[in-house]
C-alpha cells in the first residue's frame, strides 16, 4: 500500500463520524434528497433482486444520460441480468426517475467511507461494476475489486490536468487503475495518458454520449408553450454556469434593438442558482419569468428562466436556436448532441475540451458557430433570426453530424460482454414418459 493510499484510507475512516453533519449541510443547501439520505451512508430500503446483478455508476446528469443506450442494450441482449444504476447528484436522480425503465434500480452512491462502501457492497453484491468516465473513488473501486467484483471503467476521460494532478500519487492511481479488468477510453489521448499512469487492458472505443437519445418532451406541454410564444423570435441558452448568465443578458439587450419582442429562454445547469440569477437580471432592468412561478412565458417577459429539473428536452424542441453553456467560461462545455438531434441550430463558446471530437466533427461539417462574447453571440443569433434558410441548413448539418458520430454502444458492448456472467441456461423440458 502506497503512502498516498494509506493516508487516504486513514483520512476517510477518521472523517466518517463527520459524514452525517456533511450530509445535513448538503441537505440544507438543497443538494440531497431527505427521504433517500441513508443511501449516501450505504443504507437502503430496496431489496436486492435475485440473480446476477450488474452495477453501473455515473457521477451526474451527462454521464447518467450516456448510460441509457447501454441500459437498453442490456435489457435487449441480457434480460437475465438485473441492473443497478448509481449516481451522485439530486439532478441525476430526478432524471433517472423519469427515464429509467421500471425494472432498473436507481440508488445514490454512498460517500467514499470504507464503512459506507462495505454496507453498499454487502447489500447489493454486484457481479460486475462499470464506472463511467472519471469517477475514481478509491475505496469504492479497490474494495469492490477485492471482493471479486469484475470492474470496468467505461467512457473513460483522463485529461492532461488530471494526468498531471495525479503525478505525486501515481502509485496510488496505478493501484486504482489496475483494479479494472477493462478500460474503455473516450479518445486516443485519454488512452495514452491512462496507460502512462499504469492502466492495463485499455481500448479506445469512443464516447457513449454520441449515442445518447435526445431528451423527451410531453406533446401537450410543448403545444402549450408554442401557443404562448407564437409569433415571437426566441432562442435558448442551455446549461449555463456562473459568469455566462451576464453574457447571455448582454446579448439579449443587444438583440432587443432589432427584435423588440425577443424572448430568451435560460436554463441554468444548476436550477438552485435561479434566485441569484433572477436578482442579477432584475438589476439590469430585464423582465424575468420563472418556470416555477409562471408556467408559461407572459407577453411582457424578456427572459424565461427554467428553474426546474428534467425539462431541457422540452425547450430544445421549442427553440430553433440553442447556445450550449459551460463553454464561455472554463468548464469544458456540455453535450451538444441532444440539441443537434432535435434539429437545433447550434452555438457554443471556445471552452469545449470535454467534447473535442464532437466540436471537430461539427466544425468540419460547418454545423456549429463558436462565439467568444456577448457581441459575437448576439450577431450570430440575429443572423439566424433573420435568415430562416441558413438556420435550417445549419440545423440539418448538426443533425447529420450527430448521426455520423453514433455507433459507440456497439463497440462498448463488444468489449464488456466477456466481463458478464454467462447467460443462464434455458430450462430443458423433462421427458416424463408416456403416462399411459
Amino acid at each position: 500500500m502506497s503512502a498516498a493510499h494509506l493516508l487516504y484510507t486513514s483520512a476517510t475512516w477518521l472523517l466518517t463520524p463527520l459524514a452525517p453533519f456533511i450530509l445535513k449541510r448538503r441537505l440544507g443547501q438543497g443538494k440531497e434528497d431527505p427521504v433517500r439520505l441513508p443511501e449516501r451512508m450505504g443504507i437502503t430500503r430496496t431489496s436486492r433482486p435475485k440473480g446476477h446483478l450488474v452495477w453501473l455508476h455515473a457521477a451526474s446528469v451527462g454521464e447518467a444520460v450516456s448510460l441509457l443506450t447501454l441500459v437498453d442494450r442490456f435489457r435487449q441482449s441480457r434480460p437475465d441480468l438485473r441492473l443497478l444504476i448509481t449516481t451522485g447528484t439530486l439532478t441525476s436522480a430526478h432524471l433517472m426517475a423519469k427515464r429509467l425503465p421500471a425494472d432498473v434500480i436507481h440508488q445514490f452512491i454512498p460517500l467514499d467511507s470504507p464503512a459506507y462502501i462495505a454496507r453498499f457492497l454487502d447489500h447489493w453484491q454486484p457481479d460486475v461494476g462499470l464506472i463511467v468516465e472519471s469517477e475514481l473513488w478509491p475505496n469504492l473501486i479497490l474494495m469492490a475489486a477485492k471482493r471479486g467484483v469484475k470492474m470496468g471503467l467505461i467512457n473513460a476521460r483522463f485529461s492532461q490536468s488530471s494526468y498531471e494532478g495525479w503525478g505525486k500519487a501515481s502509485g496510488f492511481l496505478k493501484s486504482i487503475l489496475t483494479s479494472f479488468e477493462l478500460i474503455l477510453a473516450q479518445d486516443s489521448d485519454s488512452k495514452l495518458r491512462l496507460e502512462a499512469r499504469g492502466a492495463r487492458a485499455v481500448h479506445s472505443a469512443g464516447n457513449l454520449k454520441f449515442d445518447a437519445p435526445p431528451p423527451t418532451a410531453a406533446p401537450e406541454q410543448l403545444e402549450a408553450l408554442r401557443q404562448a410564444v407564437a409569433g415571437r423570435p426566441l432562442w435558448l441558452a442551455a446549461s449555463t454556469h456562473p459568469g455566462e448568465e451576464d453574457i447571455i443578458s448582454q446579448a439579449h439587450i443587444l438583440l432587443k434593438k432589432t427584435f423588440p419582442d425577443l424572448l430568451t429562454v435560460l436554463v441554468p445547469r444548476h436550477p438552485e442558482r435561479g434566485v441569484n440569477i433572477g436578482d442579477m437580471l432584475d438589476a439590469q432592468g430585464l423582465r424575468v419569468a420563472t418556470r416555477t412561478v409562471s408556467y408559461l412565458p407572459p407577453e411582457v417577459c424578456d427572459i424565461m428562466m427554467v428553474d426546474t429539473l428534467g425539462e431541457l428536452g422540452l425547450f430544445y424542441a421549442l427553440c430553433p436556436i440553442v447556445f450550449v453553456g459551460g463553454s464561455l467560461v472554463p468548464i469544458g462545455g456540455h453535450n451538444l448532441l441532444e440539441a443537434a438531434r432535435l434539429n437545433c441550430a447550434l452555438l457554443t463558446g471556445s471552452h469545449t475540451d470535454n467534447f473535442k471530437e464532437v466540436i471537430e466533427t461539427f466544425k468540419a461539417a460547418q454545423a456549429i458557430d463558436i462565439v467568444e462574447n456577448a457581441e459575437e453571440l448576439a450577431a450570430r443569433i440575429a443572423l439566424f433570426l433573420k435568415d430562416e434558410a441558413q438556420r435550417t441548413t445549419q440545423a440539418d448539418r448538426a443533425l447529420q453530424a450527430a448521426q455520423d458520430l453514433a455507433g459507440v454502444t456497439d463497440k462498448v458492448w463488444a468489449h464488456i460482454t466477456p466481463l458478464l456472467p454467462p447467460p443462464r441456461a434455458a430450462l430443458t423440458p423433462v421427458n416424463l414418459g408416456d403416462p399411459n
